[in-house]
């Protein structure tokens, strides 16, 4: 079975303004390289709209419905706090970029793909039950994550973040959800001041390993290795979904770390590891942060690559 990379091209109308981190660039810098020859094996989708509905997984009505009852002029900008706006294309970009996780989820239950990258934006793990923060609207991962059990069953799901920023939203979403494990890397402290360590929900299903500015591969490894791996062994999900966020690659404008593509092509291999044991190998990747250019392009190349088993694509 191939992988698929869902997108749509919606993503690029979402415009925060000139000079933000989070602009339509990295979806053109992401879709770019895995257009590129070494990945001619790909399988491409494009994103269907998410229903409320399937919103609702995730988000209260109230929120869902306030978010995309907003009416916003060409050219306007609707500001959500100072990091996170709208303009008249993010309804378009957000709906897309949930229905991508949605059909990521239903091509690698259903049997048709290996695994799947979602190469949306804006990213979502910050968006919380009723609140969107931090360039995020709606938890893409965490609606993937309820659509598995909701339309096909599977009764434990994981989801696993190694972006930089600690995923406050989807760990507000999953609190008191014994169902759902969420396990997360993130340098600490830096935006948005969750993810300590003692954060571990009800039912001890939330996992935090803060990592500190200026660690690099071996705690990132190391982190994974001692903390998250044993966790999702005995957890044994039935779907592992990834928050795939490259802005902990070293060059990043946005964090310390000093992550590099080989870092992120590591972790890939062993969560495709544990997917094998306890998932029949099924994972749903999201696209999160990484906002320098090159280094998102690379990153998310080397991910996609591991994914798809191309080894000699980089």
């Amino acid at each position: 079975m191939p992988t698929v990379v869902i997108t749509h091209r919606a993503g690029l109308g979402h415009d925060m303004g000139a000079g933000h981190p989070e602009r339509p660039d990295r979806w053109r810098a992401v879709d770019r390289i895995l257009h590129g020859a070494a990945f001619a094996k790909l399988q491409w989708l494009e994103a269907p709209e998410a229903t409320r509905e399937q919103l609702r997984l995730a988000h209260t009505a109230r929120y869902v419905d306030g978010l995309l009852d907003i009416e916003i002029g060409a050219g306007d900008l609707f500001q959500i706090d100072p990091d996170t706006a709208m303009s008249d294309g993010t309804q378009a970009a957000i709906v897309r970029g949930a229905g991508g996780a949605i059909l990521a989820v239903d091509e690698v239950v259903g049997g048709r793909a290996e695994n799947a990258f979602v190469a949306t934006r804006p990213p979502g793990h910050h968006a919380e039950r009723q609140g969107a923060m931090g360039f995020c609207f709606f938890n893409n991962a965490a609606i993937a994550a309820r659509h598995a059990q909701r339309a096909h069953g599977i009764e434990r799901v994981a989801v696993v973040d190694f972006d930089v920023h600690h995923g406050n939203g989807t760990q507000d979403i999953f609190w008191d959800d014994k169902s759902m494990l969420y396990a997360s890397t993130h340098q600490m402290p830096l935006f948005p001041g969750t993810g300590a360590p003692s954060e571990r929900g009800e039912h001890d299903t939330i996992v935090n390993v803060p990592l500190r500015a200026g660690d690099g591969s071996e705690a990132f490894r190391a982190a994974f290795d001692t903390a998250i791996l044993p966790r999702l062994r005995d957890f044994a999900p039935g779907l592992l979904v990834i928050s795939a966020g490259f802005d902990a690659y070293h060059r990043d404008p946005l964090g310390q770390l000093r992550l590099t593509e080989q870092d992120f092509a590591w972790v890939t291999a062993k969560l495709m590891a544990i997917a094998e044991t306890c998932a029949q190998g099924r994972i749903v990747s999201v696209l999160e942060g990484g906002y320098d250019l090159d280094g998102l392009a690379t990153s998310a190349a080397a991910h996609v690559a591991t994914l798809a088993g191309l080894t000699g694509a980089l």
